[in-house]
């Protein structure tokens, strides 16, 4: 996982140095998502934050001087025996306090459990971010592939458009059948420009997630849609989402954060000592004197032995222990969901692939074969460029589905890297 989080973060700076592509793989869409997505950019200010609080946390109290001075002749009274006023007085104390009960180390140890707490949640954040910019690329291949569809489906009823046209003028064929074809070739067209635009929306929320401020109009995504096999079963993906899940990792450091807070709560219990030395200095008339002395202080801790806070925070580390288990079980069923998505996918990817896509081919081959040779009407024809149309459509949404899955299973066991390389 650090090897992972090493290599994307390399990738970072490499994005940070080129400028956005117009045609990008899904690696280097993920590297320029980690780069410069704003969400995620506010998420890592959570670790600058918390390396602050380790520093206020290891800072020692500091002394405090007072300096005070007394008896001082400033409004001309004068000082007599008569009125026992007297002498001048000036007095100078410092106090410094001394933490019982390991405090400083207490709070260090809080503050390095939040730190660490932090870097997990980024790394779930980034997790998350990966899964958007693999469907949100997927989106932009799914909507590509509807568009060639949509246009091979018009270049074919164009071209029959186009013989009909001739055969009309020979005199072969009735005029409404080229009439048909014209009506068919433009409700063709129509869906064309539909998908037209659903690849520039697909472009556009891709770019979104990329970060880019300025989406490009001639942006697009290179390579297919993700044809490998799952990463292992799905007792072995568990096992990998157990051990290496940022969330989950984040739950039980949120328990050891807790116990550290505990253990500081304990220590605050403990009452400080407040030792102080001063020295006070006297002017009169007859002379002058100089004196040390020294102070000790301590609260008695009759009452307030900081028990609310104490059971306060071994109340947090129960529920943060509850929350952890809570997590264990919405992951191991995750696991199972995407399992079973990836599975149901897979069977019917192979099913269309070997049964329904060939015949439907077959069909639609021998009837424009038909049509063309005038032994089959338009209508059969039509009929025929339809079944084929959602058999190929179907298989299209299959291998985007198929491809979800994969990337799903990616993101519930937090291989990061997986969904990061595009695969041929």
């Amino acid at each position: 996982m650090r090897r992972v989080l090493f290599t994307l973060a390399l990738g970072c700076l490499a994005a940070f140095a080129q400028p956005p592509g117009k045609v990008i793989t899904l690696e280097e869409a993920v590297r320029e998502a980690l780069a410069n997505n704003l969400d995620l950019a506010a998420e890592k200010f959570n670790i600058s934050t918390a390396e602050a609080r380790q520093i206020t946390a290891s800072l020692r109290p500091n002394p405090v001087l007072t300096v005070s001075g007394n008896h001082l002749d400033l409004l001309g009274t004068g000082y007599t025996a008569a009125n026992s006023a007297g002498p001048n007085e000036v007095f100078a104390h410092t106090d410094f306090l001394l933490e019982r009960g390991r405090k400083r180390e207490a709070r260090m140890e809080v503050a390095l459990a939040q730190k660490s707490f932090a870097e997990l949640a980024f790394r779930d954040s980034m997790r998350r971010l990966i899964l958007d910019v693999d469907n949100a690329f997927v989106d932009l291949q799914a909507s590509k592939e509807v568009l060639k569809l949509a246009q091979d489906n018009y270049r074919t009823i164009s071209s029959l458009a186009a013989i009909n046209a001739n055969r009309v003028a020979s005199g072969d064929l009735a005029a409404v059948e080229l009439k048909r074809s014209q009506v068919a070739a433009l409700q063709i067209q129509t869906t064309v420009r539909q998908a037209e635009l659903a690849v520039r929306q697909a472009r556009s929320r891709l770019q979104l997630v990329l970060g880019r401020t300025s989406p490009m109009d001639d942006f697009d995504a290179a390579g297919d849609l993700r044809s490998d096999a799952a990463p292992g079963n799905q007792l072995a993906i568990a096992e990998r989402a157990r051990l290496q899940r940022p969330d989950l990792l984040a739950a039980k450091q949120a328990i050891e954060r807790g116990r550290a807070g505990v253990r500081l709560e304990q220590a605050q219990g403990k009452m400080d000592y407040t030792v102080g030395t001063e020295y006070v200095h006297q002017q009169a008339a007859g002379g002058k004197g100089n004196s040390l002395g020294f102070t000790f202080s301590t609260p008695l801790p009759f009452f307030n032995r900081n028990q609310g806070e104490i059971l306060r925070a071994q109340r947090e580390v129960e529920q943060a222990s509850l929350v952890t288990r809570s997590l264990e079980m919405k992951i191991t069923a995750e696991v199972a969901d995407a399992w079973q998505r990836y599975s149901v996918a897979k069977s019917l990817l192979e099913d269309i692939e070997r049964n329904m896509l060939p015949r439907a081919r077959e069909v639609r081959d021998t009837t424009e074969y038909s049509y063309r040779r005038g032994e089959a009407s338009l209508i059969e024809f039509l009929d025929a460029q339809r079944a084929f149309n959602e058999a190929v459509q179907s298989y299209n949404d299959a291998r985007v589905n198929y491809a979800r899955s994969l990337f799903l299973l990616d993101a519930a066991a937090a291989d990061t890297g997986a969904g990061a390389v595009q695969t041929k």
